[in-house]
């Protein structure tokens, strides 16, 4: 950090990212030396054949040249450990080194094809040394080819487009004296968010080749690419930064949690009646859970039961549409029927419709009759395809239009999309009123997992005028969901579950933005090399241990250093947005686009109990409780934060949590209201 400048062009390593790399290559570079000597001194006096003078000249030259590589390997690994990631001082040879390394690459092919081309020449010698001499060349092609797959992989395609740094730093321009300076300045720096919007809508439109070419994708790609350009534009980070970054992170954040006492955690109690109806809405989380797990069909069966899984639904994949699959209507059912029935345990006749159609802003989903709870149950799918996840990276804001008390009406774009296509198809197509037609005393109850979850609370919200009795469950929703005041209101009817540190539910864009303040904060106040930071990193997230043992910032370091070269887009950051004020520990203000959006409903967090270890063999337990929606302003690090929003992992959750509040039925009642269940 930042990242190298080699050829006039950022590449995206930094100069103490070379550690592992170099290690890994000298490791090999020294065992290939040491067995090319071996061969030379140890069959020198078989070469005394037709050819033999060009196989020693071969061998001899190859040895002197890998030793100068080595020598220069470990120059480059001595000097890639010096400094900070903050401090690339004491690493500025670093790109003479490489220079002079890459310049050894000319030679090295050369030498590769000249050994090639005489080994191919019918060579009268001792096989054993012909057969040593080809597996060196075999060798050397390797490791060149792997170098240039390396650089091809570190090309950073905006590197030529890159503003220079100013040495005294942005802060000490006179912003009255050098206002053409600015103008310049500014004129560069939009030119280079143009180029790296650019840059990715290319990379996604590559990675997403197969989606199609609609209208709706075309908006899609401009909106991901727009917000990954925004976010990733204004730093100067390259990838193992951010990797050592979340490191420190994770330990700071665990020597905080430990040094808290118990009235210092930060709480929000909840009303009488939330904690009364805590066991109910559990049960019902428990039994909703599974027509969300059913929604994503058998893919997500298969993952959960491995072994007998194709065994129960194989012969629903072998045969054509039957006389039951044409009882539902729906789309591309295939395999998924079968999965289905498994996993809710409902018959066939039960099912209204089940759609697996699935396009960019339209997500499959089911509507099924449920008789043990009395409600007709509609279950949105959450991620699973690259279109699923373009609908949720279409995260700029719009202005839902609702038919309620409620001002302020906004959500994320990509996932009212999806609702709004959900919500005509159960309208417009009549899918609800056959599905009340045959149980009209029934509830509507709207249930999803992660963006399923999304899309099941503002089709709750849309369908609230003509159902009033709607109820929703949100299992794992995402953070950047609703305004403020759609989350006051979603509160009504919806109820939401996380588990642990489950990423997903505090992700938004302000959040991430948060996350970079913070990541930048520790870098800049790192004072171990980056290499020991991951080695450490890699070592407690493994093994865990204490985090205070692991020291990683400088006493009382001073937050102004953090203005000193060590972002992209400086001028950016430290004159035209006040949102990067390191002083403070406040969440960052979002861009007019990307407002800040909060989680839908009442909050169950699911939390494990005690501090098990990595490797722990015994069951995890969990407690429940309610929580406030700020207990989720934060990203949290941690080994968990992405198992945790597993459907199979929230599942088992809810399985252990229900059973041993269910054991705890004869404990004396706490009292309260009783709360009818769904």
């Amino acid at each position: 950090m930042p990242g190298m400048v080699l050829f006039g062009r950022r590449w995206a390593f930094g100069s103490d990212d070379l550690v592992f790399p170099g290690i890994f290559e000298l490791f090999l570079r020294v065992l290939w030396w040491i067995g090319i000597l071996t061969l030379y001194l140890m069959h020198r006096g078989k070469l005394d054949c037709a050819g033999g003078g060009l196989l020693s000249s071969y061998l001899i030259v190859l040895i002197v040249l890998l030793a100068v590589i080595i020598c220069t390997v470990l120059a480059i690994v001595c000097v890639s450990m010096k400094g900070t990631i903050g401090n690339p001082g004491p690493r500025k040879s670093m790109s003479k080194l490489l220079y002079i390394r890459l310049a050894l690459f000319l030679p090295e092919m050369v030498w590769a094809s000249l050994g090639a081309s005489w080994i191919a020449d019918s060579v009268q010698c001792d096989r054993t040394v012909v057969n040593g001499i080809i597996a060196t060349v075999v060798v050397s092609w390797i490791i060149i080819f792997s170098t240039v797959v390396t650089i091809i992989i570190v090309f950073d395609p905006l590197g030529g487009k890159m503003p220079p740094y100013s040495s005294a730093g942005p802060g000490h321009l006179d912003i009255h004296e050098s206002s053409p300076l600015l103008n310049e300045s500014s004129q560069l720096l939009t030119g280079l968010r143009t180029a790296a919007t650019s840059v990715w809508e290319t990379r996604i439109k590559l990675l997403c080749c197969c989606v199609g070419k609609d209208d709706q994708t075309r908006v899609a790609f401009s909106s991901t690419a727009e917000l990954l350009s925004t976010y990733f534009s204004d730093t100067d980070l390259v990838p193992s930064d951010i990797a050592a970054g979340l490191t420190l992170l994770h330990q700071q954040q665990d020597s905080v949690r430990n040094s808290q006492e118990p009235d210092e955690v930060i709480s929000h109690s909840p009303e009488p009646a939330q904690e009364a109806d805590l066991d109910a809405e559990l049960e019902n989380c428990h039994h909703y859970m599974q027509f969300a797990s059913a929604a994503y069909g058998w893919p997500l069966y298969i993952y959960r039961n491995p072994f007998t899984g194709l065994c129960r639904i194989g012969g629903d994949c072998c045969r054509r549409r039957t006389t039951d699959y044409d009882l539902v209507g729906g789309e591309q059912l295939h395999c998924h029927f079968g999965s289905i029935l498994q996993t809710t345990g409902l018959q066939h006749r039960d099912f209204i419709h089940i759609s697996f159609h699935d396009k960019v802003y339209e997500l499959p989903f089911l509507v099924a009759l449920d008789h043990r709870k009395e409600s007709v149950v509609v279950a949105v799918r959450g991620t699973m395809s690259l279109q699923d996840i373009l609908t949720d990276l279409s995260a700029e804001s719009e202005t839902l239009d609702l038919e309620c008390e409620v001002q302020d009406c906004l959500a994320h774009k990509g996932i009212s999309q999806a609702a709004r296509y959900v919500y005509r198809r159960l309208v417009n197509d009549g899918i609800l009123s056959q599905a009340f037609s045959i149980a009209p005393e029934y509830r509507l109850v709207i249930v999803g997992h992660s963006l399923g979850a999304g899309a099941a609370t503002l089709l709750a919200i849309m369908l609230r005028n003509a159902y009033p009795e709607v109820r929703c469950y949100a299992f794992s929703p995402p953070r950047g969901l609703l305004s403020k005041s759609l989350h006051e209101y979603s509160k009504k009817f919806t109820v939401s579950l996380v588990l642990g540190k489950d990423v997903i539910p505090r992700l938004s864009v302000t959040n991430m933005e948060d996350l970079k303040k913070r990541v930048l904060r520790v870098i800049a106040h790192c004072n171990k090399p980056k290499y020991k930071i991951l080695l450490r990193g890699c070592w407690y997230e493994l093994f865990g241990g204490d985090p205070d043992n692991f020291p990683t910032e400088l006493d009382g370091g001073d937050h102004r250093e953090l203005t000193q070269p060590l972002l992209g887009e400086q001028s950016l950051l430290t004159r035209r947005s006040s949102a990067y004020s390191f002083s403070s520990d406040s969440p960052l203000d979002s861009p007019t686009k990307y407002p800040p959006l909060y989680p839908p409903g009442r909050i169950i967090h699911l939390e494990e109990e005690g501090t098990a270890g990595r490797f722990s063999c015994y069951t995890t337990q969990y407690t429940a409780r309610w929580a406030h929606e700020s207990e989720f302003s934060r990203i949290l690090i941690g080994p968990k934060m992405l198992t945790d929003h597993m459907p199979d992992i929230l599942m088992r959750a809810l399985d252990s949590i229900v059973s041993d509040r269910a054991t705890c039925i004869s404990c004396p009642a706490q009292g309260g209201p009783h709360v009818d269940m769904v």
